[in-house]
């Protein structure tokens, strides 16, 4: 990800690893033989870099990391500190106007809720989704735990559909629906229009005109081309009202009238998923899961020709149900069978082949990587987690913000500005170090002096 361009992504699902302690292989003979990945973590899984890069630009998710520690150990920290990094760099090359779905289980959900509240604001969070996974699990004596969750973030203007079951019971005959929702608002939503004030005459409401979703594009359809392109609420209450769809009641409460034709869909599909199953021609990948799921995802989130990224892409199931609702898409996966997995299910599932899609499924191994002979660009970052966070002059414990760069031997006296030679110190101690002075004569006037020992 740190070799792509800012804001570049619509949409992005990631089904990571989840801390479940366990490691994972797909079986002898199936489609996915081969791929295999562990899911325990400690302290030499992760970059000392990353614990620096976190503290410099997330200080509130660097004391949920700490506090996180002392709760469960370094293997919770570290799995949260892998995940830390990289959804740091999913916020960089999203979209403002983007979603992000992030699917785990309970054993981390938690704190992975907080780092996401961290990382994109909290006024990003949208929902929780749960989705029920398998129908049993004996689990011992407890609650058979048989569902995961989807935590869904999205930007201002992000793109939303309302999604339907399809099976759904319909109500059938002409319908008169709310044009007011629950609760007040202050924008253009919440003033008055010919008359009506929903918050006063509504008590405590305010306008609710579809905007998205089945009955809007019925709208744009079929009654007022261009209603769904229409910004204002009031620009669209006065072109419904222009056609004769706005209705007071008796009480003076206003509705909007709905023909038979336009109710063709089921139930709307709110927070908690059932309907939703692995099933058909599977390729025994571990942890795989439905790509009717991420045909949901993709079709709620995003519009066609957008791009969709899966940082985890395993089996590549996103990639899959990206094609087919017409989506461009990114895969990034540590195991090479990835690619392989994802051409073989786009000739079988989507019946696509070399050079019929939006350009052959181009698979890449280059990594960026730093720059040679010369300091490293995160060199900060990689200090700050090889010493704890602490100045290394009188090893108190600082902020990042707090910590300096220093030669430990001077430049003027041969030293070189390459990473073996940087050290982090608190400003004092970097005044009192001066530009003149080793790091060893540093340390005799810190003694002198009584600030170290």
């Amino acid at each position: 990800m740190r070799g792509m361009n800012d804001e570049c992504i619509d949409l992005i699902y990631l089904d990571p690893p989840f801390n479940s302690d366990a490691n994972y292989a797909a079986p002898i003979g199936s489609e996915a033989a081969g791929a295999e990945f562990k899911d325990t973590w400690g302290l030499s899984d992760i970059d000392l870099a990353w614990w620096g890069e976190i503290a410099d630009q997330y200080p509130g998710l660097y004391e949920l990391l700490n506090a996180t520690r002392t709760i469960h150990g370094d293997s919770m920290m570290s799995y949260l500190i892998y995940m830390a990094i990289r959804m740091m760099e999913m916020k960089r090359v999203l979209k403002d106007t983007g979603s992000i779905y992030l699917h785990c289980d309970t054993t981390a959900s938690h704190y992975l809720k907080l780092m996401m509240d961290s990382v994109f604001g909290k006024n990003w969070y949208q929902n929780q989704v749960t989705w029920k996974r398998t129908t049993s699990r004996g689990d011992g004596e407890r609650y058979g735990r048989i569902s995961d969750m989807l935590f869904y973030y999205a930007g201002d203007n992000a793109t939303w559909r309302n999604q339907y079951h399809e099976d759904g019971l319909v109500v059938a005959g002409d319908r008169l629906i709310p044009l007011t929702g629950a609760g007040v608002s202050s924008g253009e939503a919440g003033e008055p229009w010919h008359g009506y004030d929903p918050a006063k005459s509504g008590k405590g409401r305010h306008w609710s005109v579809p905007k998205t979703g089945t009955y809007a594009e019925y709208i744009d359809q079929n009654i007022i081309p261009g209603y769904k392109d229409m910004k204002g609420v009031h620009e669209r209450l006065d072109a419904l009202d222009a056609k004769g769809l706005i209705q007071f009641s008796d009480k003076g409460t206003p509705n909007l009238f709905r023909p038979a034709e336009a109710a063709n869909t089921g139930p709307k599909v709110n927070d908690i998923w059932t309907d939703v199953a692995l099933q058909g021609d599977t390729t025994d990948y571990p942890t795989e899961k439905p790509i009717a799921l991420l045909q949901r995802i993709i079709k709620a989130s995003s519009n066609e020709g957008d791009v969709v990224l899966d940082p985890f892409c395993g089996c590549a199931t996103a990639c899959v149900a990206a094609e087919i609702e017409g989506r461009q898409w990114i895969g990034i996966d540590v195991s090479p069978l990835a690619y392989d997995l994802v051409k073989s299910r786009l000739e079988k599932q989507v019946n696509v082949g070399e050079g019929q899609m939006f350009g052959n499924v181009i698979h890449r191994t280059d990594i960026p990587g730093d720059r040679k002979g010369k300091k490293s660009k995160n060199i900060r970052h990689i200090r700050y987690g090889e010493q704890e966070g602490k100045c290394n002059g009188c090893l108190e414990q600082f902020p990042f913000r707090n910590m300096t760069e220093d030669h430990i031997v001077p430049q003027c006296k041969g030293g070189s500005d390459t990473d073996g030679n940087i050290q982090l110190l608190c400003a004092w101690c970097n005044s009192k170090k001066g530009g003149t002075r080793t790091h060893d004569e540093l340390i005799a006037i810190l003694i002198e002096e009584g600030v170290r020992k």
